[in-house]
């Protein structure tokens, strides 16, 4: 029996993904910051036959992310899975941003992605594994008011490209799901956008057209399942049925022949478009 540590798991996608990997035989360690929450999910979880235990931890906390790992593996031994789903939003135009609200995002993300898979690491090599990582299209594209959130998110991704790299040796896979889902995080601006689209007699843009959170852990099982050791360090989109696969950015515009000519080709490409 595999053992998962789903972080952010009390709730919304890390909720759904508890659920399914519960359901699919593993035990499953849930974390998040609310006890009555993580335990709702770990008595759910174990109401239908499978194996839970509840984990409170911040993961913006080396320390008590140290302790969280020391007690998932005295109880089960080993970590075949950490799925860092844990997250926040501060959303601010850049000008208004406060500092706490950088690095409560930041910290959460990002930090948190890092502190989750050094603690795990040792616990995993011996017999390889699986990380997951959640990003966002605000990693890959950017987000109007979410410097903080686009950041920690792009962060992630090159994370992930270097780790694969990195831990190919150790058998340990490691992708990235960009999920879009209904959720607690973002049903309010999902249904802020759809009432006010819905004042102008406009249909809601289709970036704004989002799956459940169902459909996340779905792919998620599914994607654990798979036994090619190639399948790592890739960034995959998940909304509803329709998954898409991101590939690293290429360069789209190289010059030899310095400054000079690359600006002469650069305009030369604005009125070709």
């Amino acid at each position: 029996m595999r053992t998962a540590l789903i972080t952010g798991a009390s709730r919304g996608i890390g909720r759904s993904i508890a659920l399914e990997l519960g359901r699919n035989g593993y035990r499953v360690a849930v974390n998040g910051l609310h006890e009555e929450r993580i335990y709702a999910v770990v008595e759910e979880i174990r109401q239908r036959g499978g194996v839970a235990e509840g984990f409170c931890a911040n993961v913006a906390d080396p320390s008590v992310v140290s302790k969280m790992v020391e007690m998932v593996t005295a109880r089960y031994g080993a970590i075949d899975v950490l799925i860092h789903n844990a997250g926040n939003l501060q959303d601010r135009k850049c000008g208004l941003m406060t500092d706490p609200e950088w690095n409560s995002v930041l910290d959460v993300h990002l930090n948190g992605a890092f502190y989750c898979i050094q603690r795990v690491l040792p616990f995993m090599a011996p017999q390889g594994g699986d990380i997951l990582l959640m990003t966002s299209t605000a990693g890959l594209k950017g987000s109007v008011g979410q410097v903080n959130y686009s950041a920690a998110k792009a962060g992630i991704l090159g994370m992930v490209w270097t780790l694969a790299a990195e831990l190919r040796r150790d058998r340990i896979r490691i992708n990235a799901i960009a999920p879009a889902a209904l959720t607690d995080m973002t049903r309010p601006v999902i249904e802020y956008l759809m009432d006010k689209h819905a004042k102008r007699n406009e249909p809601l843009p289709a970036f704004w057209q989002v799956g459940e959170a169902d459909d996340v852990a779905r792919f998620v099982g599914l994607l654990l399942e798979q036994q090619d050791p190639d399948l790592t360090g890739e960034v995959f989109g998940v909304n509803g049925s329709q998954i898409t696969r991101w590939q690293k950015p290429l360069p789209v515009l190289t010059v030899n022949g310095g400054a000079e000519d690359f600006f002469t080709a650069w305009k030369h490409r604005e009125e070709k478009q």
